[in-house]
């Protein structure tokens, strides 16, 4: 069996082949097989062509776990320097994407840097950063960049959504299967400089049902956190179950040394810069079991 046919276009979807163990089941739902264990770099708010991204620190995370697979929560792009965007500034745009033709510009050369991890980048999400490019300029440049991106490389990068699912399918022996499901969700509002977002896990815990993990962004926060619930296990005996919960941070550094900008004068306090390094497996007992690890400057 060999590559098959690429399609493109919102909603496509994305075959597996023998060179994969990524698959789409739903147009945010995706599935990773592997047999016993895996490690998952989760990411969000990179904000990768803003001049403020802190692009060394992110190599290092990157280059720190060689055989760690990448998830993007969203805002990988920053891309507020295009016509009619209000929050444009001179300043916040890099030499090289200075072009009449901006958004493609960030595009080819996001597409190019990021070209080393083409084989452990499985999924990326939408975060409003994205969105509001579509809303504004009617077009998709996370689906631009996914497309090209696995044209250029032959890779097989999955397009997620704002919010979706990924299903960590392990198959220890051939006829077992074990499931670990990870709910992602950009994220929505402020956060709040005293609760840094955690009122938002709960209101989580309210209305998803299902996930092990359920791993939110964009508040620009870096925790993880267990809330457990009572609930049957498949013989309807009563069991807890922990669910553990992620916020990761950005790679965009605002505060700097607290002169001005806008993120001085509102208020907002210097921000984590980091990612989290999740170790997810099937033991000896065929317990499923998951190690999260703050990864920081």
């Amino acid at each position: 069996m060999g590559w098959q046919p690429f399609h493109c276009g919102i909603g496509a979807i994305h075959p597996l082949t023998t060179q994969t163990m990524i698959k789409q089941a739903h147009r945010n739902s995706h599935i990773y097989e592997v047999k016993t264990k895996m490690e998952l770099l989760c990411i969000s708010d990179v904000h990768w062509d803003n001049p403020k991204c802190d692009r060394e620190t992110l190599v290092r995370h990157l280059d720190r776990f060689p055989d760690a697979k990448i998830a993007i929560n969203g805002d990988l792009f920053c891309y507020m320097q295009g016509r009619f965007d209000p929050r444009g500034s001179k300043k916040d745009i890099l030499p090289e994407h200075n072009k009449a033709n901006y958004l493609d510009a960030v595009i080819e050369d996001a597409v190019q840097w990021w070209g080393p991890y083409k084989d452990r980048l499985i999924l990326i999400g939408y975060g409003n950063h994205e969105t509001n490019i579509l809303k504004r300029l009617e077009t998709d440049p996370l689906r631009r960049f996914v497309d090209l991106f696995n044209y250029v490389h032959k890779s097989n990068v999955q397009l997620g959504g704002y919010g979706g699912w990924l299903t960590v399918q392990f198959k220890p022996t051939s006829t077992m299967r074990k499931s670990y499901t990870i709910h992602y969700f950009h994220g929505s509002g402020g956060g709040g400089a005293v609760t840094k977002g955690t009122i938002q896990h709960q209101r989580k815990m309210a209305d998803v049902e299902g996930a092990d993990c359920i791993w939110m962004g964009h508040v620009h926060e870096l925790y993880t956190m267990i809330q457990t619930k009572a609930t049957l296990d498949s013989h309807r005996i009563p069991v807890l179950k922990d669910v553990l919960h992620l916020r990761t941070g950005a790679y965009k550094e605002e505060y700097q040394d607290g002169y001005g900008g806008w993120h001085i004068e509102r208020g907002a306090p210097a921000k984590p810069i980091g990612c989290i390094h999740l170790e997810i497996g099937c033991n000896s007992k065929r317990e499923i079991y998951a190690i999260p690890t703050i990864i920081t400057k």
